[in-house]
């Protein structure tokens, strides 16, 4: 089945035309049998009455000789044509070389007839008393009807593919500003939902890019207004929950030893939990509303080295290892939302990692960051789902489960990709979290200064 449009119009025009082609070969041959027949039923007639008169002189000149004669030919030759004469009884006068008597029916009456094999012409002279039949193979019509069928199919044999190509090109030129219409829709960017341009636009494409035009604009309007409702809402949430910490903090203060006090711890870390949440909620808001990319390029190397440290001091349980290449890393991503990938990324590992072994960050010349910790295995069906929001694996660690969509949503506006596995290659354990296309292709790549 053809789901290509260009491929199905080809197609149809291609059996339209082969079609034609077909009926229009049927015509011309059912016209050439039919001239064939006429003219060679002429050439009979036109023949039998030009030997007659012949035939007629030799007999009277031969004296009333009874004896059966027979023209014999200059050299053996195979006629396409053969006759017989007889007088009003039925006996043979005169007959060609090749002439079969079985095949001329007696007391044949003037003109033409038909035998299953052969198509006669009866021409009678001297007041009937003298018949001159004359015979052609109907196999010989047929043979010449064949070579006349081939003379109107060879040439169709060389139109069609022709046709064939041509409608292809046709139909392939036709489609060209569909093609470029999709082309340029690809082209975009993640976030990119501004009006397609319609300068040079075919008639049937503008309704189109006017559904589709308006369609984005639904869309951005839509995702303007859920980002904008999820980062004023984390936004929003971050002075009530400070206060209500700070007089969480201050109520143990006042409690201590006494019953109140754990309950009171317990509120306390659960408005951690919420500051952390909203936190990630407002990461998240701005990984998915744009404005990840800034114009000029930077190092990559000095803020992952800055995050790494500052992680390094408030997680003093975990041995963070940094690797750095000797090579700047130029990259149009935006320093913040480098920052914020690698912090989610490294408080990732940190979280779900063992501390017994220390967690390897890796950031190589072609622009690769790699953050791999030991640990658990995650299920291969389970790795895919750990990029969508609140996801998690099976894990008993704290967590909102944001941080991967996070890392990933930033990845897909930079124009890099995540990609997780588990186990890294090369290990029998642990999880790696790779974002790869990270540097900018245009950037200088020679060493820094």
């Amino acid at each position: 089945m053809l789901h290509s449009l260009q491929a199905r119009l080809a197609a149809m025009l291609a059996i339209g035309l082969a079609v034609l082609s077909l009926i229009a070969a049927t015509a011309a041959f059912r016209v050439l049998r039919e001239e064939i027949d006429r003219m060679s039923d002429s050439a009979l007639q036109e023949t039998a009455q030009r030997i007659v008169p012949l035939a007629v002189k030799d007999i009277l000149d031969r004296e009333q000789q009874n004896s059966t004669e027979r023209i014999a030919g200059v050299r053996p030759h195979g006629e396409l044509l053969t006759y017989i004469v007889r007088d009003q009884k039925g006996a043979t006068l005169l007959q060609s070389h090749d002439a079969n008597p079985a095949i001329f029916p007696p007391a044949l009456k003037p003109g033409f007839t038909s035998t299953r094999t052969h198509r006669l012409y009866t021409e009678t002279v001297l007041q009937g008393t003298v018949s001159l039949t004359i015979a052609e193979a109907l196999e010989a019509r047929h043979r010449a009807g064949i070579e006349a069928a081939l003379a109107v199919v060879k040439p169709l044999l060389l139109v069609v593919p022709l046709g064939v190509i041509g409608a292809w090109l046709v139909v392939r030129s036709g489609l060209r500003p569909i093609r470029l219409f999709c082309d340029g829709i690809a082209a975009r960017g993640r976030d990119d939902l501004s009006p397609l341009g319609k300068a040079g636009m075919v008639a049937e494409i503008e309704p189109i890019a006017d559904s589709v035009n308006d369609l984005m604009q639904r869309l951005d309007r839509a995702l303007t207004a859920e980002r904008s409702f999820t980062a004023n809402s984390a936004h929003e949430l971050r002075t009530p929950i400070a206060a209500a910490l700070a007089q969480t903090q201050r109520l143990i203060s006042e409690t201590r030893g006494t019953s109140i006090e754990t309950r009171a711890q317990n509120v306390e870390a659960a408005l951690h939990t919420l500051a952390r949440l909203s936190e990630k909620l407002m990461q998240l808001a701005r990984a998915e509303g744009g404005s990840i990319l800034s114009e000029a390029t930077q190092d990559l190397r000095p803020i992952l080295q800055m995050v790494v440290e500052d992680i390094g001091r408030a997680e003093r349980s975990s041995e963070l290892r940094l690797t750095l290449p000797e090579q700047a890393v130029h990259s149009r991503i935006d320093p913040d939302a480098f920052a914020i990938l690698a912090r989610n990324l490294i408080e990732n590992a940190i979280r779900h990692g063992t501390t017994a072994e220390a967690i390897r960050i890796a950031l190589s010349s072609e622009g690769r960051l790699s953050v791999t910790n030991h640990g658990p295995i995650v299920a291969t069906d389970k790795l895919s789902r750990l990029i969508q929001p609140f996801e998690r694996g099976v894990t008993t660690a704290r967590g909102s489960g944001l941080g991967l969509a996070i890392a990933n949503a930033i990845a897909q506006a930079a124009g890099a990709r995540l990609t997780l596995h588990s186990p890294p290659p090369g290990m029998t354990d642990g999880f790696e979290a790779l974002v790869e296309n990270l540097r900018d292709s245009e950037s200088h790549h020679g060493p820094s200064t």
